[in-house]
């Protein structure tokens, strides 16, 4: 019987395939073709994570659900730097914020859409500049599909918090599914750092809007 380990360590991770992704796709397809081309040991720590829902609130009530993802026993180093490799493409190619002109770009179109009255030139670009400011977290792709949204199914002018929540809607599962491998990560490392097969597992927080689908 070979002694060898299953995972040399002279090659700890495999070279990966670019992960698919076409934010044209519906959400719940993209995300699962996105899910299934991880490496089979995150997709079964993925499975086999607990979910964990409760309310969060606030100074002026009820703000949201929040959700607790909590990896399972059996976490190992070698886990983590699998889930650190798909986490630096997911963070690099797909939710990595668009560009100051593109946002720019699309701010300024979709306010023209809706002009406001008394308002200068001037102004209107310092109004952009706001929103680009506030959006600026948010990955091209989301932003197009919240400015699009809205063309389609409103009549007035939105806000930078309507925005942003539509923002966040069309990212969600991305950004989920990052939470969950950066939870993997974390706990991997502590895991390798005390030589034990896992480490102390706590709950990773993440808006209800955030979570897998």
């Amino acid at each position: 019987m070979s002694n060898l380990h299953p995972f040399p360590v002279s090659n700890p991770v495999p070279p990966s395939l670019p992960l698919p992704f076409d934010p044209a796709m519906a959400p719940g397809l993209r995300s699962r073709m996105l899910r299934d081309a991880l490496p089979e040991p995150l997709q079964r720590l993925l499975d086999r994570g607990q979910v964990g829902r409760h309310s969060r609130f606030t100074e002026d009530g009820f703000a949201d659900v929040v959700e607790d993802w909590t990896p399972p026993e059996g976490v190992t180093a070698r886990h983590a730097a699998l889930a650190r490799q798909a986490l630096a493409e997911i963070d690099e190619c797909i939710l990595a914020p668009a560009s100051a002109n593109h946002l720019l770009g699309r701010v300024l179109a979709l306010l023209s859409h809706f002009p406001a009255k008394a308002t200068t030139p001037e102004v209107e670009q310092l109004l952009a500049m706001d929103w680009a400011d506030d959006l600026g977290e948010f990955p091209a792709w989301a932003i197009d599909q919240a400015a699009r949204r809205w063309r389609r199914t409103r009549k007035w002018r939105p806000s930078i918090a309507e925005m942003r929540s539509l923002c966040e809607e069309a990212c969600a599962a991305e950004r989920a599914l990052a939470d969950r491998l950066r939870a993997i990560a974390m706990v991997g490392e502590r895991a390798g750092e005390t030589g034990s097969g896992t480490g102390p597992v706590r709950p990773v927080l993440a808006p209800a809007v955030r979570r897998m689908r």
